[in-house]
């Protein structure tokens, strides 16, 4: 379980506006028992102002009303919700700096050991484009001469687990419509 949003402030607000045992307030903020009996006892956190969780967004009244009425009950945090899982967007992979010069390696890795894959499968394996794609098994790109092919996996571009998984997907799908896919030849390997 993850800590609230400001678990000090989110502790002195649930010993001053509730009936929560300690061990509640510990459990769901994440912090020891003895840090929130200090708390209580005006020890810690003194001129930290306390931290509502039902306005922000992390706990429910009822929530709050059923662990009070059970001590040994635990709370429970609501789901976080933000716009991308409310519009369901996905976010884009990001490739640190230090090795978005190995995509095109992994790229024509993936052309070459498994043409199964589509564009769109590579392109969101490895948080790239089309476009780049496209200039890799064309030739095109502007460094094909020095294109190696090379796992993503040993160039940490994605984990292993990703690309079995992706690769069993494309299989499965060939195997539905019968068409194996030609090997394609790069730089003569």
């Amino acid at each position: 379980m993850t800590a609230p949003l400001m678990p000090k402030a989110t502790a002195i607000w649930l010993v001053e506006n509730t009936a929560l045992t300690f061990e509640q307030i510990s459990d769901f903020c994440q912090l020891h028992i003895l840090e929130i009996q200090a708390i209580a006892d005006g020890e810690s956190g003194g001129s930290m102002i306390g931290l509502d969780p039902i306005t922000a967004g992390q706990l429910s009244d009822e929530e709050i009303k059923r662990c009070e009425a059970d001590s040994l009950s635990r709370l429970i945090m609501n789901p976080i919700i933000t716009a991308d899982s409310v519009l369901g967007k996905k976010t884009r992979k990001y490739t640190p700096v230090s090795k978005r010069q190995d995509r095109p390696d992994a790229i024509a890795w993936l052309i070459k050991f498994h043409p199964e894959l589509t564009d769109v499968v590579i392109a969101r394996l490895l948080g790239t484009t089309k476009n780049m794609i496209n200039s890799v098994r064309g030739k095109t790109h502007w460094n094909s001469q020095n294109i190696k092919p090379r796992s993503p996996v040993h160039l940490g571009l994605c984990r292993q687990v990703e690309l079995d998984a992706a690769i069993a997907s494309a299989q499965a799908e060939l195997a539905k419509t019968g068409i194996m896919p030609q090997p394609v030849e790069i730089d003569g390997q």
